[in-house]
This record gives structure tokens, C-alpha cells and sequence, in this order.
């Protein structure tokens, strides 16, 4: 629960931190005291912010994080000296865990004594963790470098064996007409309806929440209070308008913090979606929304948040007042906005693009569909009329949810089955869950049976009766598609590629084409054939590379086109099988920085970004068998782009063949 609540606090830390500039709410400094030729003194003190306190190492552990301090090297180049010692301390209950909290104010000092196991040792590096807060909590690190002499510290370097150094080598291509790759312009427009679509899927999950029990009954209560505190009808309407724009405000700054993956290694957001263990993550938690929208349980923040949230509201009054308000609204609906946010943010680690940049447009668009209400029924207060009274079609709104995250979720467990290459969710099994979740969707909506928090059993209204027929509709669309009477193109993407079969396959490449998954293989073939080559960067959970493929590489003009003129080597960058021994190596990047390179994916995806500067997928690139660029690249494009730039780049290779 702790944990939680830390990241929730991680969440809301923007609020706290409005107005902050160049400062840090705790600034550390060291000191290093000499005892002996072979004693140290190691003395480590924090500055803290006004309104702010840092936790003890020694806090209750119910409670928030303690701080915690790693010795690098020690028992190794020096031992440690006892415990480390601190300032002192306050000590305060906790109503949030019910614990008596130890932590500093204004400074924290914290003082270790070192003996030298190595007399050469002159310098030593400790990272601190803490956890700051102020309303809320943000957990932070530190790296101390300490210089014993008080010289300079001195960065290792990592060395790079001479192995390391040609398999790295190895990696790099001499590129022909590289510069080609730079001129395409068959990206940026993908990638903005990319975030298109994710605002609209965010709106959409905004205009749901509205139908849950947790909002839509707030909606007359709220628009009422603004349009009748005041005998002012514009400022009651602007104050509703004020409300609405600090409940988008919120959900955007629940965005922020993810924007800071920009500034690392570009691998690391694929990485991040296409981990094994973080799907098998989204799937529990996933399933854990679902049989909270089936009325098991409730998701709830603590009370005590929106009760201070409301005290505060009522207090400052004016524009500040409105914002508490609105955070209260953000709060108290949780238990019904938490799990559609949650959808979101799975949704976007399948979507292409930059994770964070596509939960913010989510997140805002989010936040417009549950504002807008709010303002409308303020300006035009008599539509509250025609408003359908709360009742038992809002536990049929959260019960539908409830299915979808469901089947959300086995979207992810197969995606950890993909990439871990356990054989398990083939694409018939997948399929067949998929069919029994919207059976039993379809048997719900039409009274077959019931869940805990259904009322008692009522003749079905028109829009039950329709959604019904439309799930019943998908339901029978699923099982064509599980007996291969149709393509399920509708849901390209979802399920695993067509030759992940329970049936085996004459190929384990996309549409039976033949391919070849490593480079320099495909590259021989290509020079044996006098072909071209199709170089396809992808992913087994990458969604957009199957609607590539079964939307546009099934075309039959480009279909023949692939199969006959190109030779198609696809590189999974996702792909954590291990490589073996004699080919994992260490990459030094021209920065300095080295990567280990352990997995096949990790090798794809280097290669990918050493050659090409790009990491995303699917990233399409035209070679000859000597290297040279053909055409620029393209990612996710139409069935006439497509064809028209793989026409284009076998012009170019019979143009450079006939020099």
C-alpha cells in the first residue's frame, strides 16, 4: 500500500512544485575528515527547503520510505565503522499509516566512519535514496563522489575488451546514399494522427468515466452550486469554465512525469513496453480493475485526501478554492476513473511514438470530455433537464468496463508470451479467450445472469438491448475469425501474427512470406539471388508492425511485390532470447556510454540505432546487397505509399545494376 501511495505522491509532485525554479528542495554537500592514515570521516548533510522533511534510516518501517545509504565497493576497498549516525530528529504520527514517522527539517546530517581495506583507495562513490516531502512525496537519489586527498574525483571508465570492440565494429555498416534516409516525409504525418488517435481513445475514456456512478451524479450537484452561489450569471458561468480548465489541468500534469525517460538511452521506452515481467504486471493489475468494475471490491484513495482537498476548497475560496475543488473531483472518482486511466496508460505503451507525448495528449483528452459537462450545463443550465436520472444503467456502464479491461488485459499477457517466447497464447487461444469474454459480455447484457452490485432484475432498456446485439455481433465475428473463415483484420494488431499458430506454419515469418532474421544471412541470400533488400525493424509486440502487415503487406500488389523482388530480412528488437556466450559483448557508444549487448533484441536494436538513428517500429529501409540506400525509410504508411516507394526503390536498384 505504501508503495502505492509513494507513486501516486510521485504523480501529484507537480502540484507542489509549481513556482520552483532553479531550486531543489534539499541541496547535499560531504566532507571528508581524516582520523588515521587508514580512518575516515565521512560526513554527508542535506539543506532542506522550507515546509519540506526528509525521512531517518531509522523510521518506522510501516511508514514512508526510510533514507538509505549504498557504499560502493565496501568490504571490499574499505570497511564501515559502525552504524551511520544522524542530526537530530523529529518524530510525528502518521494518520496515513498509522505509525510514528522519524525525519529532518530544515537539515539532515548524516556522519559514517570508514576504515581503508586498500591503503591505495583515494576515492569512493555512495548513493543516497530519500524520499522528500512536502503535501506529497517525491523519491530521490544522490551520488556522493568523495575524494579521500581532496583532489579531483575521477570517473572510471568502463574498458572495452578488444572482443567487444569487433563485435561492436561488426554492428556498424558502410551505408551508400546514406543521406537518403534523412529526406523522407512519410512519418511525421503518421505520427501525429498517432497522437491524434490517442487524444480521441482518451476523450472516449473521458465521456465513459462521465457515465460511472463516481461522476455523472456530481454533475447536476457541482453545475447547480457554481450557477447558484451567485446572483451574477456570467461569473457563475465563468466559474465553471474556470472548474473545467483545472480538471484538464490536472489530468496534463499527471502526465509530466513520465517526460522524464526523455533524456535517456533511446532503447529504453521499447524496452520498457516490451518487458516481460511489466506485461505480466499490466495483465494483474488489469484484472484486478476488471472485478473491481464487476462490484467485488472498491478502488478507493484515502478519505482523508479529498476531506483536506474539500477543507481546503471551502477555506481559500476564489480561483484556488475552484482548483481544490476540482482535485477533490479527481480524487473521489477514482474508484472509477482510476481503472480507465489505467487502460490509457496501457494503451499508449502498445500505440508507436514516445510513450510520454502520448499519455499527455491521453491524459488531456481525458480531462476535456469529464470538464466539458461542467461548462456546458453552466452556460446552458436548462439541458440539466434532459439529463437520464442515475439508476442501474451506470452499474451496467462499469460492468462492460469491467469485460473490456479483461480483454485488455489478455492483450498484454500475450505480448509477455511474445516476446519471452513461451508458446503459450498462440493466436487461436488468444482468440478463443477473447470469444468467451464477449459471450459472457453478451449474456450479461441481456439478463442471464448478474454480478454482486446489480439491482434487482429490471425489463432491459433499448441501449442495453443494443449493446447487447453489438457484442453479440463482435462475439460471432471472433469466431470466424478462430476458424479462419475471416481475417479479423478489424482488430490487426491485437492478436499475435497469423504464424504464431497452434497449427504449424510452413513459416514463421508474416503472411508465409520467407524471411530471414539475421542481417548478414539475409544480406548472403540477397547477393546469391540479385535481389534487393527489404530491411523490416520490428517487434512481436509491436502493434502497429502487425497492422502493417496485415493490412498492407496482404495487399495482393504488394504481397507479389515482396515475395518475387525483395529478399525480407525482419530484425525483432524486442526479442529477449539470450544470445549465446561467444556473441554477448559490450557496446561504447561515441558519448562514452556502454550498453551491454546480452539479448538478440538488444543487438537489433543497437544495430537499429548505430546505423539508421531511429528506435521505433516498424521502420521499413530499401538496401542493395552492397548497401546502398535505395529509397528513404517509411514506418506505418497507406497500401499506395507502400507499394509506390517499394516500386520506386527497384528503379533505383536497376538503375544502379545496369552502371
Amino acid at each position: 500500500m505504501r508503495y502505492f501511495i509513494l507513486l501516486l505522491g510521485l504523480l501529484f509532485a507537480n502540484f507542489s512544485l509549481v513556482g520552483q525554479t532553479d531550486k531543489e528542495p534539499a541541496l547535499w554537500s560531504h566532507e571528508v575528515h581524516k582520523l588515521s592514515d587508514t580512518e575516515y570521516e565521512l560526513v554527508f548533510k542535506g539543506k532542506i527547503m522550507e515546509g519540506w522533511h526528509i525521512y531517518s534510516q531509522y523510521t518506522d518501517e510501516g511508514g514512508s520510505l526510510p533514507s538509505e545509504f549504498t557504499y560502493e565497493r565496501a568490504g571490499e576497498d574499505y570497511e564501515l565503522v559502525g552504524m551511520t549516525e544522524e542530526s537530530e530528529t523529529i518524530k510525528e504520527y502518521s494518520d496515513i499509516f498509522e505509525v510514528e514517522e522519524t525525519f529532518f527539517k530544515e537539515e539532515a546530517i548524516f556522519t559514517q566512519k570508514i576504515k581503508l581495506l586498500d591503503p591505495n583507495v583515494r576515492q569512493i562513490s555512495v548513493n543516497l535514496f530519500y524520499q522528500i516531502c512536502k503535501e506529497v512525496c517525491i523519491p530521490m537519489d544522490h551520488l556522493f563522489e568523495i575524494s579521500l586527498d581532496g583532489g579531483t574525483y575521477v570517473t572510471d571508465t568502463k574498458a572495452v575488451d578488444d572482443r567487444s570492440v569487433a563485435l561492436g565494429q561488426s554492428l556498424k555498416l558502410d551505408l551508400k546514399n546514406k543521406t537518403l534516409l534523412n529526406q523522407g516525409g512519410m512519418t511525421d504525418s503518421e505520427g501525429k494522427s498517432n497522437l491524434w488517435m490517442i487524444f480521441s481513445l482518451g476523450f472516449l475514456g473521458g465521456l465513459i468515466a462521465l457515465l460511472t456512478p463516481c461522476v455523472f451524479p456530481m454533475i447536476p450537484l457541482t453545475v447547480s452550486f457554481f450557477t447558484k452561489q451567485t446572483q451574477q450569471k456570467t461569473k457563475g458561468i465563468g466559474n465553471a469554465l474556470l472548474y473545467g480548465f483545472f480538471i484538464v489541468l490536472i489530468y496534463f500534469l499527471l502526465s509530466l512525469p513520465f517526460h522524464l525517460f526523455n533524456s535517456v538511452d533511446s532503447q529504453i521506452l521499447n524496452t520498457i513496453a516490451t518487458n516481460i515481467w511489466l506485461n505480466v504486471f499490466f495483465f494483474v493489475i488489469f484484472v484486478f480493475f476488471a472485478f473491481s468494475f464487476f462490484g467485488y471490491y472498491e478502488l478507493t484513495l484515502p478519505s482523508s485526501w479529498a476531506n483536506k482537498m474539500d477543507s481546503a476548497s471551502s477555506k481559500v475560496g476564489g480561483g484556488l478554492g475552484i482548483f481544490f475543488m476540482a482535485l477533490t473531483l479527481a480524487i473521489v472518482s477514482f474508484s472509477c476513473t482510476g481503472p480507465i486511466l489505467g487502460g490509457l496508460l496501457g494503451s499508449t505503451t502498445l500505440a508507436e511514438g514516445n510513450v510520454a507525448t502520448n499519455l499527455t495528449a491521453g491524459m488531456v483528452g481525458f480531462g476535456l470530455a469529464l470538464a466539458l459537462p461542467f461548462a456546458l450545463f453552466a452556460m446552458f443550465p436548462a439541458w440539466l433537464n434532459s439529463l437520464p436520472k442515475s439508476g442501474g444503467w451506470m452499474t451496467t456502464v462499469k460492468v462492460v468496463l469491467g469485460f473490456l479491461e479483461l480483454a485488455l488485459a489478455f492483450k498484454f499477457l500475450s505480448n509477455a508470451d511474445l516476446v519471452g517466447n513461451w508458446g503459450i497464447f498462440k493466436r487461436e487461444i488468444f482468440v478463443g479467450i477473447w470469444v468467451v469474454l464477449f459471450v459472457l459480455m453478451t449474456l450479461y447484457l441481456f439478463g442471464v445472469f448478474r454480478f454482486p452490485h446489480d439491482g434487482p432484475r429490471k425489463n432491459l432498456s433499448p441501449a442495453r438491448k443494443l449493446t447487447g446485439i453489438l457484442s453479440a455481433v463482435f462475439s460471432i465475428y471472433l469466431i470466424l475469425g478462430l476458424f479462419k473463415l475471416t481475417d479479423l483484420k478489424l482488430l490487426s494488431g491485437f492478436p499475435p501474427p497469423s504464424f504464431y499458430s497452434v497449427v504449424e506454419t510452413e513459416s514463421d515469418c508474416p503472411l508465409g512470406l520467407d524471411c530471414y532474421k539475421d542481417f548478414e544471412e539475409g544480406v548472403a541470400h540477397a547477393k546469391e539471388q540479385n535481389k534487393p533488400i527489404l530491411l523490416d525493424f520490428t517487434g512481436w509486440a509491436c502493434v502497429n508492425c502487425r497492422k502493417m502487415e496485415e493490412n498492407v503487406w496482404s495487399d495482393p500488389s504488394v504481397y507479389s511485390i515482396l515475395k518475387n523482388e525483395y529478399v525480407l530480412i525482419s530484425l525483432y528488437v524486442d526479442d529477449r532470447k539470450e544470445l549465446p556466450d561467444d556473441e554477448k559483448f559490450d557496446f561504447k557508444f561515441d558519448s562514452g556510454r556502454i550498453k551491454a549487448i546480452e539479448t538478440v533484441g538488444q543487438k537489433w536494436g543497437t544495430f537499429q540505432t548505430i546505423n539508421f538513428n531511429a528506435a521505433s517500429q516498424p521502420y521499413y529501409v530499401l538496401l542493395s546487397s552492397d548497401l546502398e540506400v535505395l529509397n528513404e525509410a517509411v514506418q506505418y504508411v497507406d497500401v499506395e505509399t507502400y507499394r509506390e516507394w517499394l516500386k520506386s526503390g527497384l528503379e533505383k536498384y536497376q538503375l544502379s545494376m545496369n552502371k
